[in-house]
């Protein structure tokens, strides 16, 4: 792990209209490490990975990578982080209309198409597939894939670009025991095969304790809690032991709860 972060947020807020989302949120993230940043549903999980990629824009606070505050970039410095940090979205976001190795080749011809030969582009989208154990499938059509299967196809399309960070939202949501098992494997064989730097946004504590480096608690827009897997296993913070043992509040009333 380097002394110095490569994405750092500082102070980030963003609301939806009166929803506040994150307020003064701060996070650094390290080169090699993986991230895990848990919290509930609503909480800005989501929302700060899209914020990191320019997918969504800040109302206060800075964002930067590698020293470039992405806040302050327009489409074409916010295209070049794009080809650097790749995302795995909720569900693989497959385009149903193509083949798998048009959905695995598409950021390529987006990206890197001036650079890239047809044959060069084939050969990555091969590599890529059999990185997620899925060779030989780059004629089915999403349609034709299992849900872990459309998952793995999704993380080829964001591996494909030789990316130096992975975004993961909520990578093993709506798969089996032994799906989310296969995802984890994936995610703790390419940080060992490709050196990459993963922020994985998760309530599945299961699937957090087995690949984080770190972690981070996100709670009301806010971290309250950040450390190494151990540091919550028996967390010293109500908040942090009511979401890690999937328990309801005892101290929240039903007007915190629908106030979000």
């Amino acid at each position: 792990m380097s002394a110095e972060p490569i994405i750092s947020f500082r102070n980030v807020c963003k609301a939806f209209g009166p929803k506040v989302v994150l307020r003064g949120f701060d996070l650094d993230v390290y080169k090699g490490e993986t991230l895990v940043v848990m919290g509930g549903s609503g909480v800005g999980k989501s929302v700060m990975l899209k914020l990191l990629i320019g997918l969504l824009e800040a109302d206060h606070g800075t964002i930067t990578y590698m020293g470039e505050d992405v806040t302050k970039m327009g489409p074409d410095g916010l295209r070049g982080v794009r080809k650097r940090v790749a995302m795995l979205f909720q569900g693989g976001a497959l385009f149903d209309s193509m083949s798998v190795e048009d959905n695995v080749a598409y950021a390529l011809h987006e990206h890197h198409a001036k650079e890239m030969t047809p044959e060069d582009i084939a050969a990555r989208v091969d590599w890529a597939l059999s990185l997620v154990d899925l060779p030989g499938v780059q004629d089915m059509k999403p349609a034709d894939l299992s849900g872990g299967m459309k998952k793995r196809v999704g993380l080829a399309r964001a591996i494909a670009l030789h990316p130096d960070v992975v975004l993961y939202d909520e990578p093993t949501t709506g798969l089996d025991p032994i799906n989310t098992t296969r995802i984890n494997h994936l995610l703790n064989g390419l940080k060992r095969a490709i050196s990459v730097t993963s922020i994985v946004v998760t309530h599945d504590m299961n699937s957090a304790f087995a690949v984080a480096d770190r972690m981070a608690m996100l709670h009301r827009g806010e971290v309250i809690a950040m450390g190494p897997p151990d540091h919550f296993r028996e967390p010293s913070d109500p908040r942090v032991a009511d979401f890690i043992l999937g328990r309801a509040p005892e101290h929240e009333d039903v007007e915190t709860l629908l106030s979000g």
